[in-house]
C-alpha cells in the first residue's frame, strides 16, 4: 500500500523532463501533485460535474504544503457534496476580482493620486495643484470612471464652483484638469480629453481691493473673537505680507531668533525668504495655544500638516467681521468682498503709506517682478535685511494704531527722525 504523503517525499520527488505527471495523494481520493518538466509541482483536485471530469487547481508547492493541500481538497470535495462546483466558483471569484481591480484602475480618484506619483512630484507646485485637484475633482467625481466623464461634466464642475463667486478658482481648475485629462490621454487612458475646447469660466479682472482703515479694525477684532486657528493666521498674513501657504506653514525649524527664514523649496517663487518678524507677530507665535507634532507647525489642527480648509476660514472670520461693524454702527454693514491674498496687498500698500521705498517693499514680499526684476533680482546681493526690518516693524506698529483708533496722523518712516 502507498504510503501518504508528507513534505520530505514530495521534496524529493523527482520531474521527467519528456512528460507532465500527476500523481495520486493515497491518502485523499481525487488530490494530485502535479509535476512539470520543468520540476514546477503543483496541486490540484480531480472531481467529476454533470457527469463530466472537472479540475481544481489548488496552489503551488511549496507555497502550499501537503496539510494545506488536503484540507483545500476537503473544503473542494464538500462543496461538490453540496452541490457547488468549486471549480466555477473560483473561475467567477477570480472574474469579480479582475472586473473590480479594473473598475478601481480607472476610477478618477485612483487616476489623480498615479498622476501626482509620476508627474506632479517633478513640479514645484505639485501641492497647490493636488490640493486644487482633490478639493475640486475628486470630492466631485472621485468614484466615477474616467470614461464616463463628458464635456458637460467639466462645464458642470466649472460653472458650479463659478456659482459659489470663487471664478479664478474654477479657471484655476480648468487648467489644472485640462492637464491631468491631457496626461490620461498620453498614457492611452483614454482617447480624447472632455476639457478639449472647454474655455474659462470668465475672464478675470486683476484684483486690487484693499482693506481700509475700518476694515482693518473690524478684521483685526474678528481674528480676536474667532480665535485659534483662524485668528492668528489671519493677523499673521496682515502684519507679516506673506502668501498663505507660506504663512500656514511656518514652523519652529524655520525660526531662528527673531527671523523667520523659508527654503526655496517654500516660496511660491522658489527663492529663499528671510522675513524679520516684529515683536507684535513675536507676541503673537509665542501666546498661541500649540498642537504638538513632529513638524513643529504653529497653525495646525493635527500637529503633522499645515492648517487648511481656507475658503471655511475665510467665511468664518468674513461674517465675524460683518457682525463686528453692523455692531459698532448700530445697523447692518454690508462688507464687500475679500479674500486672504488682499491682506498681502493691503499690507504693501500700508508701507507705501508708511513711505516705504517700492524696492524695500518688494524685498519684504519677495517679488521678483517689478523694480526687482530682472537683472537686479539676479545680481542684487543686498537682500534689504535691515531695511525689511524697518518696514515690517513699522507696519505692525501702524496696525496696532489703526486698531486702536489712532491713526489719522501717519508717520512716514523716512521722515521719522527729522
Amino acid at each position: 500500500m502507498a504510503r501518504p504523503f508528507t513534505a520530505k517525499a514530495v521534496e524529493a520527488m523527482k520531474s521527467d523532463p519528456a512528460r507532465r505527471q500527476e500523481i495520486p495523494d493515497p491518502a485523499l481520493s481525487g488530490l494530485y501533485l502535479v509535476v512539470q518538466p520543468s520540476g514546477a509541482k503543483s496541486w490540484a483536485l480531480r472531481y467529476r460535474w454533470a457527469g463530466k471530469p472537472a479540475k481544481l487547481t489548488l496552489g503551488r508547492w511549496p507555497l502550499m504544503g501537503v496539510a494545506d493541500a488536503r484540507a483545500a481538497a476537503t473544503e473542494a470535495v464538500d462543496k461538490i457534496e453540496h452541490g457547488r462546483d468549486p471549480a466555477a466558483e473560483k473561475k467567477a471569484t477570480r472574474a469579480a476580482r479582475l472586473e473590480a481591480e479594473l473598475s478601481e484602475r480607472d476610477k478618477v480618484k485612483t487616476l489623480i493620486a498615479q498622476y501626482d506619483k509620476r508627474h506632479l512630484v517633478t513640479l514645484k507646485s505639485a501641492r497647490t495643484v493636488r490640493r486644487e485637484l482633490d478639493r475640486h475633482v475628486v470630492e466631485v467625481w472621485g468614484d466615477r470612471n474616467i470614461h464616463d466623464i463628458q464635456r458637460r461634466d467639466v462645464i458642470d464642475l466649472l460653472d458650479g464652483i463659478a456659482d459659489t463667486g470663487r471664478v479664478v478658482t474654477a479657471n484655476r481648475v480648468r487648467a489644472y484638469l485640462n492637464t491631468f485629462l491631457g496626461w490620461c490621454v498620453e498614457r492611452d487612458i483614454i482617447p480624447m480629453s472632455p476639457a478639449t475646447g472647454v474655455k474659462p469660466v470668465a475672464k478675470e479682472i486683476s484684483r486690487d481691493r484693499v482693506l481700509s482703515d475700518d476694515e482693518i479694525r473690524w478684521f483685526w477684532r474678528a481674528c480676536e473673537i474667532e480665535g485659534q486657528p483662524w485668528g492668528p493666521l489671519g493677523k499673521m498674513l496682515l502684519m507679516t505680507g506673506q502668501r498663505l501657504g507660506e504663512v500656514a506653514g511656518i514652523s519652529d525649524g524655520e525660526l531662528s531668533g527673531d527671523t523667520w527664514s523659508m527654503s526655496a523649496g517654500r516660496t511660491k517663487n522658489g527663492r529663499a525668504h528671510d522675513v524679520p518678524l516684529s515683536d507684535s507677530v513675536r507676541d503673537l507665535l509665542g501666546g498661541m495655544d500649540r498642537i504638538g507634532g513632529p513638524a513643529g507647525l504653529y497653525h495646525t489642527t493635527t500637529g503633522r500638516t499645515p492648517l487648511s480648509g481656507f475658503n471655511r476660514g475665510k467665511k468664518r472670520l468674513a461674517d465675524r467681521m460683518a457682525t463686528v461693524a453692523s455692531d459698532e454702527a448700530g445697523e447692518a454693514v454690508e462688507i464687500p468682498h475679500w479674500t486672504f491674498h488682499d491682506l498681502r496687498r493691503t499690507a504693501a500698500t500700508g508701507m507705501a503709506r508708511l513711505g516705504i521705498p517700492v524696492r524695500v517693499t518688494e524685498a519684504v514680499l519677495n517679488h521678483v517682478s517689478g523694480t526687482g526684476g530682472g537683472i537686479v533680482a539676479v545680481y542684487q546681493r543686498h537682500d534689504y535685511a535691515d531695511e525689511k526690518r524697518r518696514a515690517l516693524d513699522g507696519w505692525a506698529g501702524f496696525v496696532a494704531q489703526i486698531v486702536d483708533g489712532k491713526a489719522e496722523n501717519v508717520v512716514r518712516i523716512g521722515e521719522a527722525g527729522k
